[in-house]
């Protein structure tokens, strides 16, 4: 296992690339998403709730079909170690790349609080919002807004609900109290957050709710989590802890992608992992793998 400076120091490698990469294409971040979710025909929308302004892309298409909803990460939430970011807008979307090769025919991808929305339309917005607090309970009651705003355009249809890195942990919260969840997956999800920064030596959040605590409520529920079996930011045990959690009645599966990292390429493998489903969909029964 890398020790925890050594993990902070890829960490800011690839933020510096990232920056760099960016820069040599003449991008911002907002122009990368508008482009990235232009090539999948998702259209920008603006999603007020009680305590934010959120950014979505949408693409809804049959509003008697189901909706895939994706959960964007963490996004630059810091800059180092120490010091927080002052906009967390992702520089590498992978939430949004994943809804862009998603080729259902309804997809919406919703962007955490503070993200790409301008900080105008957000007093509310603090480095809080996406340090201490990100997963907290106004947090989630926000995104819980979100997708209520979004599926009343499919009403009566399932939701498939899929959170990359810290959105699988608002993917399980959000599935933890919703009644129209067909299917959860999650991308290299936070699904222990408390696990996750003791394994790194980080402080602890407070102010948020640990996914975990949770797993026993959605324990029914058709879910696959995918890991990268190089990830060694939040590694294949983080999943597996969960799962565990959840008991024997569980309808789970870990799925590890093997050479995958926390930020690899996961869009290129994303319509194969499509395919991959809970083990309740495959035997009929409700025992996980």
């Amino acid at each position: 296992m890398r020790s925890a400076s050594a993990v902070w120091v890829v960490r800011l490698v690839a933020v510096a690339a990232s920056i760099l990469m960016a820069g040599c294409a003449g991008m911002d971040r907002n122009q990368h998403a508008d482009a990235l979710a232009a090539s999948a025909s998702l259209k920008r929308e603006q999603i007020t709730t009680g305590d934010f302004v959120l950014t979505a892309f949408v693409r809804v298409t049959q509003s008697h079909a189901p909706i895939d909803v994706y959960i964007e990460g963490d996004g630059l939430a810091w800059v180092s170690r120490t010091e927080p970011s002052l906009d967390p807008t992702p520089l590498d979307p992978i939430g949004l790349a994943l809804a862009a090769v998603d080729p259902a025919p309804n997809v919406a991808y919703i962007a955490r609080p503070c993200q790409y929305t301008p900080m105008a339309l957000n007093s509310r917005c603090a480095i809080t919002w996406w340090t201490d607090k990100r997963f907290s309970a106004e947090v989630v009651a926000s995104m819980n807004e979100a997708v209520d705003q979004i599926t009343a355009r499919v009403p009566g249809q399932r939701v498939n609900l899929t959170g990359y890195s810290g959105g699988g942990a608002i993917a399980v919260l959000l599935a933890a109290q919703r009644r129209d969840i067909g299917l959860l997956r999650t991308v290299a999800g936070n699904l222990d957050d408390e696990y996750v920064n003791a394994l790194h030596h980080v402080s602890a959040m407070p102010g948020s709710l640990n996914p975990i605590d949770y797993a026993t409520r959605v324990n029914l529920l058709a879910q696959v989590h995918f890991s990268g079996a190089n990830d060694f930011v939040i590694p294949p045990e983080v999943a597996r802890r969960f799962i565990g959690a959840e008991g024997s009645t569980g309808c789970a599966r870990v799925q590890i992608v093997p050479g995958m990292t926390h930020t690899g390429e996961w869009q290129k493998v994303w319509l194969q992992l499509l395919g991959v489903l809970p083990t309740c969909m495959t035997n009929g029964g409700m025992n996980a793998d």
